[in-house]
């Protein structure tokens, strides 16, 4: 048996991948791009683009391989309107068809499969469980929810498929959104918060959320959905601020109106000029927070990482890259005489 981990080159998947490794387990990582990861020392690649279903007989898939889709179009970079869905669902929903179609030929029936939390939309009741209404809000949280209502049907066929729906995946090698962050903080610009700021924010540390698709595997792979984040996430303000202090910044963390905010990001949504998704700013000031406790009590999983930790190590991890960046850049100048 092996560990076929579609997309795994990529911010989670090449941490499992040394995962399953240090477990002695035998690893391929399969993607589009290949990067400079340290597990390429131990675990081979095979090139392949979910889009086009054809390259993933490289992989040379066998009936009792267990299969990993990480495949993704993330909400970063920002597109307008009307470009979401041809970014989107290519990858997101007809690569995940593709993914299932190959392994229903191949005959094997396992998959661990990664959505996200913003096929539930607007928090309805807090927490969120697993079976709370799902309503997303733009083309990501839908083509993500397209790929659970086709994972019903291969269940039906005898498929066993175990789904993950993360809050947001915080760690190193991402930034995302929060570069926008940093730069404020480090410019010592006020930062704003759409509303109070009183509603938690939770993170999920991609070192925990591979951990949960390596649990997945050995509960048997489970027919269910988990959500996937942190315990007690703290205020957005709280947060915020001691970032602030941490990074030794002047920034004030200020509240804003959040319908006036939203209105403002709609309109400069409507006209295609997004400084956000939708599927961030429209739900920024509710208390979207998971309740994690069927993936603890099903697949013994535990969140090790704490929400301004996580931020924190990320903030330093930028800083350090900008210091590089900006001594690489030093040292390539040419020196005058």
């Amino acid at each position: 048996m092996r560990h076929i981990i579609i997309g795994g080159d990529g911010f989670v998947g090449h941490i499992l991948a040394a995962d399953l490794y240090a477990q002695g387990q035998s690893v391929i990582v399969a993607d589009i791009v290949k990067s400079a990861h340290e597990v390429y020392a131990r675990v081979p690649f095979v090139p392949i683009d979910v889009t086009k279903p054809e390259t993933l007989a490289a992989i040379g898939l066998q009936a009792d391989d267990m299969v990993y889709n990480l495949s993704a179009k993330m909400l970063s970079p920002i597109m307008p309107r009307a470009k979401r869905y041809d970014f989107f669902y290519p990858v997101n929903y007809f690569g995940t068809k593709h993914i299932l179609e190959w392994m229903e030929q191949a005959g094997a029936k396992r998959l661990v499969h990664y959505t996200t939390d913003m096929v539930y939309g607007h928090s309805v009741v807090t927490p969120q469980t697993e079976d709370h209404a799902c309503a997303p809000l733009g083309h990501y949280g839908q083509s993500k929810l397209d790929t659970e209502t086709l994972a019903a049907t291969y269940r039906a066929k005898g498929f066993r498929i175990s789904i993950f729906r993360p809050r947001l995946i915080i760690g190193p090698g991402r930034l995302g959104i929060l570069e926008k962050l940093f730069k404020l903080i480090d410019l010592n610009l006020p930062v704003p918060m759409i509303g109070s700021g009183r509603n938690p924010y939770q993170f999920v540390s991609v070192f925990d959320c591979a951990s949960a698709a390596a649990l997945a595997w050995k509960a048997g792979v489970p027919n269910e959905a988990y959500n996937l984040g942190s315990d007690t996430p703290p205020p957005v303000r709280e947060l915020l601020r001691r970032l602030v202090r941490e990074a030794g910044s002047r920034s004030l963390v200020v509240p804003t109106p959040g319908f006036l905010v939203k209105f403002t990001l709609n309109t400069l949504d409507f006209v295609n000029l997004p400084l956000m998704d939708p599927e961030q700013y429209l739900i920024a000031d509710e208390e979207c927070l998971l309740d994690c406790s069927k993936a603890k009590r099903e697949l013994g999983w535990a969140p090790k990482y704490r929400d301004d930790d996580m931020l924190i190590a990320a903030y330093k991890e930028y800083r350090a890259k900008k210091s590089a960046g900006r001594a690489h850049l030093a040292a390539s100048k040419p020196q005058t005489t």
